[in-house]
């Protein structure tokens, strides 16, 4: 920016202007004031002094009015409407994207505050990182924009031209790889739910007049003894200037864009943006005086006043430069209205909480003070009707050429004007806070209010201003009722926000609805809800005795499927795959969070149709898996029916998991394939050909894993357990498909785990493959906890065997067995220490089977304290009868005799096959034989004795 300062000793071109006495006063006090032990002299001072006054001479001479404005600035506001009314321009300019231009007619279907948005989600030419793209323009009534927009839509022959960069430039000369902007002196923004409205969107705003060079606003704050910058804009700025006319009001704002122009830091990066937003404005404008043939006096230029005071080449009607627009990338660009709120645009634009309020509060005084008739559009919610337009309300004819004035010397000259103290209205105020805060819990009376009416006054004197301003009042407050701790949900700082003018947030009309909103409240019309009031409303769904409900239920599933929580909460009611709820309670907020249903609808016309690209880009996507896709597939049997898209995901799914390498997802899969397996075998009398290929493909391909499973050290005991359980659950419909069991059994005999949990796992998949039978099973426990060495680790294999509960649910007696006798039979000096560990194991790896080991553990033990005492484990008796089948001696015919003293079992397994037949008289000889058939076969006792031991 060095280039654009005078230098020293040159002489302006605008000399002998309307302001060459300011320049003459100027340049005596750069000699008197600059400091004479400077290397640069009193020369740099000087270039910037003059170079401010060129830079408001050079604007006000420029044939094409350029009004200078500020960011809701109320001031701005109220200069706006009042020389609209004078000048009444044909053609108005304005600093905004220029891709927004057909969404502000829909402006007259909203209640302000509401932000024009453009969004895109599948980029092209821009990183896919930044996905989603989202650009935000906040409009409020005590706006300059608004009033410039609000005049040219609703006065016939007026043109309303966006001249700024678009959307889609914004992000091309974005520069988000470069380092984020330094935080340092910006205002917290307000920790409330309405601050998070614009989401993370790029705000798009008319006048950023901030001071860049952090130690000139540090000056400033410490000088107008104010706390931020909106504080001191408000202070020095806004009220100084309401009650101006037309050319103070320009002139001063020319200057103040320009004063902190040329003590901007030098960010290359920031300013080139700035300077190519000027250029391309330039140059849009320049095009449109070509085309239209329209005379530059009898339009206007409204922009910030920063961009006002530029010094490009292509700035003016008669710029010398020519600017080259780039094209647009092939980005597909949607456009809306979404709903916003003072504390949003103060979040977005690092304003001070409270601001914006304080602001429109000052607009309305201001309105009802001077008279002004400010601009509203016609028919548009929140606003009085427009009075009738008076004859001649259209454009006016072109404006003389008029030479400016220097209006600056004297606003500089004048001391500043001391408001009187405005008694009625503070003690208004004073009252209606002490008031708020009792209803908040606050312990306030009325010395409260007599000590919150004099701090305010003290404060505002100790502060060089006769009259308290709103923030010299909530410190006041503050001071005065805030106690150590917040006895509600609000504190002090807030309710004074509240009572000034509050949060006002702003809504979008049904007619402004993207083509999916609307759709959305029109299906949900049955319920009779005001669906676009905010707040949370309480749905009732008797699907039972009114059908027609059903298609609202469904509507409301998806919206809780593909909308923020909170939107639509279900009270009473599920939705599960084969399962439908004849009655429903819902709470509804589509009206507070009607950002994102607008949102929505930038992706489609339908919510089904959203779902489904949704549901495809889950599974489509690169980081895929098996189990996200059989998510998918099960929403979309869930919320849509599933068919065609469903059978599509199946299939995916399939290729999915065949290209996979790792068993992280098993259990997953395992959970989703099982209701899946469910649900269309309960609804379809066939199975679709995608799961019996899911299972065939699944089989052999964990099959294939399992011994690599049990050795990696990296795979987990649930993932290795759910392995199992997928080829165990699903194993007779895998072998009705034409699977080889015996490829199962060879992956088990190729496993060799190193760790005690999955070798527990291993040991319960051969008892489920009948190679290692329940005795075996219980005499290896048994020599673990008879090993000194082995009993620390006895609670990993206890994890391992509480694991495999999910593939051998049958188990389930045997691991309360194994417990029963850890604790039965370890000491206390090694049980104790040993509890922790127990405790530990099962919360961390047997959260799920718990359940099954609690549930026959419940089965098992006695129900009362008092039976505790006579109670024998049912295992030891099992062991007791279990030994007279292969025992000799004197125990080889109990069997023998229990079938003769029992003969009921055995005639009605013999009915049951068909045979016919009396016993025998019992002698010693039958015995004899019956004890000679049993030891010669005994594979059919033992294995009576296992299904028995198992139930």
């Amino acid at each position: 920016m060095s280039s654009a300062l005078n230098a020293p000793g040159r002489e302006s071109p605008y000399e002998a202007g309307a302001f060459a006495a300011l320049r003459a006063q100027l340049h005596e006090a750069a000699a008197t004031f600059a400091d004479a032990a400077s290397a640069d002299g009193p020369g740099t001072l000087e270039a910037i002094l003059l170079g401010m006054v060129d830079d408001v001479d050079r604007a006000a001479r420029e044939p094409l009015e350029i009004f200078p404005v500020c960011h809701h600035s109320p001031a701005s506001a109220l200069a706006m409407a009042r020389r609209l009314r004078e000048k009444q321009p044909k053609v108005v300019y304005l600093e905004l994207c220029e891709d927004m231009a057909p969404l502000l007619t829909e402006l007259r279907n909203c209640r302000l505050p509401v932000a024009v948005q453009a969004f895109a989600t599948q980029v092209s030419g821009f990183p896919a990182e930044w996905s989603p793209l989202s650009v935000v323009a906040p409009l409020t009534e005590a706006s300059a924009e608004y009033q410039a927009i609000a005049y040219a839509l609703d006065t016939p022959g007026v043109e309303l031209v966006l001249v700024d960069r678009s959307s889609d430039h914004v992000f091309q000369w974005d520069a988000r790889a470069k380092a984020p902007e330094e935080s340092a002196g910006t205002d917290a923004p307000p920790a409330e739910e309405e601050a998070a409205l614009h989401g993370d969107a790029v705000g798009v705003k008319i006048g950023d007049l901030r001071p860049r060079f952090a130690e000139l606003e540090e000056h400033l704050l410490r000088h107008g003894r104010v706390r931020h910058w909106s504080e001191w804009w408000h202070q020095y700025v806004e009220l100084p200037l309401g009650s101006s006319d037309h050319d103070t009001y320009r002139q001063v704002m020319l200057l103040v864009g320009s004063l902190f122009r040329r003590l901007a830091p030098g960010d290359a990066d920031r300013v080139r943006v700035d300077e190519d937003r000027e250029r391309y404005m330039w140059t849009r404008m320049r095009e449109h005086l070509a085309a239209s043939g329209t005379d530059p006096r009898d339009c206007v230029y409204v922009c910030g006043a920063f961009h006002a005071a530029s010094r490009v080449e292509e700035f003016g009607v008669h710029g010398s430069g020519t600017f080259e627009i780039a094209p647009r990338t092939a980005t597909k660009w949607q456009h809306g209205l979404i709903p916003s709120s003072h504390a949003a645009i103060e979040a977005q634009f690092s304003l001070a909480a409270g601001s914006v309020s304080i602001a429109a509060t000052l607009w309305a005084k201001n309105l009802k003070r001077t008279g002004v008739r400010p601009f509203r559009l016609a028919g548009q919610a929140g606003t009085k009707k427009p009075p009738k337009a008076r004859a001649g309300g259209r454009a006016g004819a072109v404006s003389p050429a008029v030479t400016p004035s220097d209006r600056l010397t004297g606003f500089l000259h004048q001391p500043p004007v001391l408001d009187r103290l405005d008694e009625e209205e503070l003690l208004g105020w004073s009252v209606e806070i002490v008031r708020a805060a009792r209803r908040n819990g606050y312990l306030a009376s009325t010395a409260d209010a007599i000590a919150v009416f004099e701090t305010s006054i003290l404060l505002a004197g100790m502060r060089d201003r006769a009259k308290p301003t709103p923030y010299d009042f909530q410190d006041a407050a503050v001071t005065c009722i805030e106690k150590d701790t917040v006895p509600g949900r609000r504190d002090v700082r807030r309710l004074v926000e509240i009572m000034l003018g509050g949060d006002r947030v702003g809504q979008v009309g049904y007619d402004a609805l993207p083509p999916l909103a609307r759709d959305v409240h029109d299906r949900l019309a049955p319920l009779n809800l005001a669906l676009q009031r905010r707040g949370v409303q309480r749905a009732l769904l008797d699907i039972a005795s009114r059908p027609e409900l059903a298609a609202c239920s469904d509507v409301l599933w998806i919206l809780r499927r593909l909308m923020p929580q909170g939107t639509a909460r279900p009270i009473m009611g599920e939705r599960a795959l084969g399962e439908r709820s004849i009655q429903e309670s819902w709470d509804l907020a589509l009206g507070t969070h009607q950002r994102a249903l607008i949102e929505l609808g930038y992706e489609g016309v339908s919510i089904e149709q959203v779902l489904e690209q949704r549901l495809r880009r889950t599974a489509y996507g690169p980081q895929a898996t098996a189990a996200t896709v059989l998510g998918a597939v099960e929403d979309a049997a869930l919320y849509l029916g599933g068919g065609r898209l469903a059978d599509e995901l199946g299939r995916h799914a399939l290729a999915v998991l065949s290209a996979e390498r790792t068993v992280d997802g098993a259990p997953e899969v395992l959970r989703r394939a099982r209701r899946l397996l469910a649900y269309y075998r309960t609804s379809q009398p066939v199975l679709p050909s995608w799961i019996e290929a899911f299972t065939k493909a699944g089989y052999a391909h964990y099959c294939t894993l399992l011994p690599t499973a049990f050795g990696d050290d990296d795979a987990g005991v649930r993932q290795v357990a759910a392995m199992l359980g997928f080829l165990f659950g699903m194993e007779s419909l895998a072998l009705s498909l034409g699977c080889d069991r015996g490829q199962l059994e060879l992956a088990v005999v190729q496993s060799h785990p190193r760790g005690p949990e999955k070798t527990a796992l291993l040991w319960a998949a051969q008892n489920h493959l009948g190679r290692l039978p329940l005795s075996e099973l219980r005499s290896r426990c048994e020599e673990l906890l008879a090993n000194p060495l082995t009993v620390p680790a006895y609670p990993r294999w206890l994890s391992g065997f509480v694991q495999a509960l999910e593939p051998v649910p049958a188990l389930a007696g045997f691991v309360v067995e194994a417990v029963s006798h850890a604790f039965a039979r370890l000491p206390d000096p090694v049980l104790l220490p040993w509890l922790p560990s127990l405790i530990t194991s099962l919360r961390a790896e047997g959260a799920e089977p718990a359940r099954l080991l609690v549930r026959e553990a419940g089965r098992i033990f006695p129900g009362r304290l008092a039976a505790l005492d006579a109670w024998v484990p049912p295992w030891r008796e099992e062991a007791a009868a279990g030994s007279g089948l292969s025992g000799s001696g004197a125990g080889e015919g109990c069997g023998s005799a229990l079938l003769a003293a029992y003969p009921v079992t055995c005639d009605a397994v013999a009915e049951l096959l068909g045979c016919g037949g009396e016993w025998a008289a019992a002698d010693r000889g039958a015995r004899d034989g019956a004890v000679v058939l049993l030891g010669r076969h005994p594979a059919t006792a033992q294995a009576w004795e296992a299904l028995l031991a198992g139930a």
